[in-house]
């Protein structure tokens, strides 16, 4: 393998320079952790020759492609979650790629109009809930989170996540502010305690009686699952498939974007053909339980063992779009607050 892994940590990023030209190769800043591209890169050098060299970072990447301008080495940029993506869209840092491949392979709704990023996996919003105490059924949309039999019941991370703000975006959408706001000062009103941790440390609060159900995104679940320390824990919870017999499941994304400046763009626009086709599809959504984006790739593994899931074809650019405006409502319910 000749893939280049740089160091874990944004605060490093400024000492790992990337060659920009070279031939044969593609840069990438990717907030995605290296385990997960490994195999992806590997089959990609096998097939194509080229070479690709890694930035991996938590957090910072927009910041340094802004400070690189022009002479910025990166080709792509491989991040999770719709904001932050359309982060790289609202600061001027990407170009559209207009492709046969990526326009067949990814649906127009997990694409940004203009080919400034493509969805690469999916995964689900969903609701977790006590096996023990609550019904199987009992529970099927997010709409019903904000019903008073669920008082002091509920527990969630902070609303302003950018999981979480997504999610309001998308009721948004479908319902319109005022009614979101009134969902959410109702799902507030139900909290069993003040909003904290991340998606897995709501399942763990199920499993120990602090509350009976949760939101998280389905891979932290198959996650647990695969770990033997955790597993114990997330077999205590039911998976829920919110709005299944309706609009569908609220969906998120992992992504990719093509810099301004990419200077082998031509070898980034191929590995971007490649990271849609049915081959990777398979290898990145089975890396971390996630859902492939090319819907002529079935889920494998534990992901399908939970059966089909309906989701919500609700552009993910008019979910970026109400971004600001879930903010400003998570803000006026004071969701985070006592």
């Amino acid at each position: 393998m000749r893939m280049k892994l740089a160091a874990t940590a944004a605060m490093a990023l400024a000492a790992l320079p990337l060659s920009a030209s070279a031939d044969g190769e593609v840069n990438i800043y990717s907030y995605r952790q290296a385990y997960l591209l490994e195999p992806l890169l590997n089959a990609f050098e096998k097939e194509t020759g080229i070479e690709t060299n890694v930035v991996f970072a938590k957090q910072g990447l927009a910041e340094r492609l802004e400070r690189e301008g022009r002479n910025s080495p990166a080709d792509v940029v491989m991040t999770v979650d719709i904001s932050r993506i359309n982060e790289l869209v609202e600061r001027d840092l990407v170009q559209g790629v207009d492709s046969d491949v990526l326009n067949s392979n990814i649906p127009e709704n997990l694409r940004h109009p203009e080919g400034k990023w493509f969805a690469l996996t999916t995964r689900g919003r969903l609701i977790f809930t006590s096996k023990e105490r609550v019904e199987e059924g009992e529970i099927t949309t997010y709409e019903e989170l904000a019903d008073d039999k669920w008082n002091d019941r509920i527990c969630t991370r902070s609303g302003k996540h950018p999981y979480n703000i997504a999610l309001f975006s998308s009721l948004i959408a479908h319902h319109g502010e005022e009614w979101t706001q009134q969902w959410l000062q109702d799902v507030k009103d139900n909290l069993a305690r003040k909003p904290q941790g991340g998606d897995r440390d709501q399942i763990k609060a199920i499993a120990e009686g602090v509350c009976d159900i949760s939101i998280g995104n389905s891979y932290y679940y198959g996650n647990m699952l695969q770990d033997e320390n955790q597993r114990p824990i997330a077999e205590q919870v039911r998976l829920v498939f919110p709005n299944a017999d309706g609009r569908g499941t609220h969906v998120n994304i992992s992504g990719i974007s093509l810099t301004k400046s990419a200077p082998n763009r031509d070898n980034a626009v191929k590995l971007m053909e490649f990271l849609s086709s049915p081959e990777a599809q398979r290898i990145y959504a089975e890396a971390n339980t996630e859902y492939p984006a090319n819907p002529e790739v079935k889920p494998s593994g534990l992901v399908a063992e939970w059966g089909e899931i309906n989701p919500d074809e609700l552009s993910l650019q008019t979910i970026a779009e109400n971004r600001e405006a879930a903010v400003k409502l998570v803000d006026r319910v004071d969701y985070d607050g006592e």
